[in-house]
């Protein structure tokens, strides 16, 4: 209860602050940047050489992938059925079809299923939601903008990531036995900082302005986001036999927020961004109820 209570008293610290204390321009880039480049690669690096590589493993990454490609159909769908243009079935696509499986997924499965459940939860991110933010993500980005993705850049995005390097990394040092433990306490620490730092960032960029007629896309995307998408993924673990942590965390995560980079990504292509970011808002919002609800129906 208390790691939830620090959740919700970091979020409510960042929206305060961005409200009324006015922060200097470039504090939360400066935050995020810390947040990518060092404190989630200390955290992978600190849990994956402890995970025990199962073989349920596959289920927490492929379930954010039925998620993705879940969004897309439904807000082709629909968004033909309405006479949503180009840009908002790209914006929904986007925003309901990655979620915060870092920034708001490491704290909330870490306060609620300590740092096994972490460890589980970084698999989902680092071999699910990245990878399909950097590749999926900017394809249907550039095809809604009416652009051409770049194969190329797209690999690059990739393979340079700081925490994905250390993912490779991290998996190596657990082949061969782990970290020592002076390399555990100075990790540990820096690891830290991400779940205090990143609700507090995204409290800062708390935004929601329903503008006119966006209550549909609204509906249909966190219904599917926080949702329909959890179920379907419930539905694809159950039926392929997965349990436990896996099965628990890959739902969790599948019902997690919209992801912040996936508003920014809606941004820079032009792709309805008054949207995009009201949904992000609503989402973060509702999640911070629906996935302990979810939790507790999975048994958590």
């Amino acid at each position: 209860m208390g790691a939830l209570l620090l959740l919700f008293a970091c979020l409510l610290l960042g929206a305060l602050v961005a409200r009324f204390a006015k922060p200097p321009a470039g504090t939360v880039h400066g935050i995020n940047w810390w947040l990518i480049n060092i404190a989630l690669p200390a955290l992978v690096l600190e849990l994956v050489p402890r995970l025990k590589i199962g073989t349920q493993l596959w289920f927490p990454a492929v379930a954010m992938w039925v998620v993705f490609f879940g969004a897309w159909l439904l807000a082709a769908c629909v968004g033909a059925w309405l006479g949503w243009s180009r840009a908002r079935i790209g914006a929904v696509t986007l925003v309901c079809g990655l979620g915060n499986t870092s920034f708001m997924g490491y704290p909330m499965m870490q306060a609620m299923h300590g740092k096994e459940g972490l460890a589980v939860a970084v698999v989902a991110d680092q071999l699910g939601c990245f990878p399909l933010l950097a590749s999926a993500g900017v394809a249907v980005a550039s095809i809604y903008a009416g652009k051409s993705p770049e194969v190329k850049a797209i690999a690059r995005r990739i393979l340079t990531f700081p925490a994905f390097l250390c993912l490779v990394l991290a998996l190596v040092v657990g082949a061969l036995g782990g970290w020592p433990e002076a390399a555990d306490s100075v990790l540990a620490p820096i690891g830290a900082t991400l779940t205090p730092l990143a609700l507090f960032s995204v409290g800062l960029q708390f935004k929601f302005q329903l503008g006119e007629k966006q209550l549909s896309a609204l509906v249909v995307g966190l219904g599917w986001k926080l949702l329909l998408a959890p179920l379907a993924a419930w539905g694809l673990g159950v039926a392929a036999g997965v349990g436990g942590l896996p099965l628990t965390v890959g739902v969790l995560q599948a019902a997690m927020a919209p992801m912040v980079s996936a508003t920014i990504l809606a941004d820079e292509y032009r792709l309805e961004p008054a949207l995009a970011n009201t949904i992000l808002g609503a989402g973060i919002v509702l999640s911070l109820i629906t996935v302990p609800l979810g939790n507790l129906w999975l048994g958590g």
